[in-house]
């Protein structure tokens, strides 16, 4: 069955990013649980911003669950990548994942790696970028699989990077590595993709996450995106994962989440009943 989550951003520096939530994490799960979500995704500084007593007691108040742990702090606060010329700044990249992913064991959660992908360009060519990007994933899925989790990569627009833009793009680099699946952000593919279908239906099982955001980054629904095409497509191919609203907090974030679970309903489980 392919469940609901929406995220909650705690990253103040990241203020305006398309995140529905924004602080007061404890508050945002209880508000989640109420409008019908399954699960909520996190994104924190650090994995010691938490009060994880505090959060284990909110999740089972509300029986929801963590869909992911965001990494993209370690960028914006550190300016950690997987990719840096700097083989320090690298490692700092891999540690900082790796103890993302102890976190994320802990809510039984599976760890994103985004942004900290990074970007080629001056003394790194784009050969080179992809070898310490595969070596790296290598290492935390690694670490990871050994925690009982996989980990998530994200293929992001060319406005963002100008690696990994496409889910193509993302099979090939994550082809030889076991523990890692793909996360489909909608908002991206719809820049990238020939068809965000027939992207979908090609990754397939390689599939692991799915951000439900729609073209303007605006909450699933206030776009053009073809929500019967893609909730066909899911169904199609077997998905049972989360699909994680990682959108702008348009008009505002609890219209925005209200607008999220209206759509979510009508296109991915008509049945379901209103209120929990």
């Amino acid at each position: 069955m392919i469940r609901s989550s929406v995220t909650i951003s705690l990253i103040p520096q990241a203020k305006g990013g398309p995140f529905i939530f924004w602080g007061e994490l404890i508050e945002h799960v209880r508000q989640a649980a109420q409008l019908g979500f399954d699960a909520v995704e996190i994104f924190a500084p650090d994995p010691n911003s938490l009060d994880r007593a505090e959060l284990k007691r909110a999740l089972r108040e509300t029986k929801l669950r963590v869909a992911g742990f965001g990494t993209g702090g370690g960028w914006i606060l550190h300016g950690l990548t997987l990719t840096n010329a700097d083989a320090a700044i690298r490692r700092r990249a891999i540690e900082f994942i790796s103890a993302m992913s102890d976190l994320a064991a802990e809510f039984d959660a599976p760890v994103i790696v985004g942004s900290l992908q990074g970007r080629f360009g001056g003394d790194v060519t784009r050969e080179q970028a992809l070898i310490w990007l595969r070596e790296g994933l290598q290492e935390v899925s690694e670490h990871a699989k050994g925690r009982g989790q996989r980990l998530l990569f994200e293929p992001i627009n060319r406005y963002e990077t100008n690696l990994i833009n496409r889910l193509e793009d993302g099979l090939d680099l994550i082809k030889s590595l076991g523990n890692v699946r793909l996360l489909a952000d909608l908002f991206h593919m719809n820049i990238e993709e020939e068809s965000v279908a027939g992207a979908l239906k090609s990754a397939g099982g390689r599939i692991g996450h799915i951000h439900f955001v729609d073209t303007n980054r605006r909450p699933a629904g206030n776009g053009h995106l073809n929500l019967p095409e893609i909730s066909q497509t899911l169904r199609g191919i077997g998905y049972d994962g989360f699909l994680s609203a990682e959108a702008l907090p348009w008009p505002d974030s609890s219209r925005a989440a209200e607008q999220t679970m209206e759509t979510f309903r009508r296109f991915f489980r008509p049945l379901e009943p209103k209120t929990r």
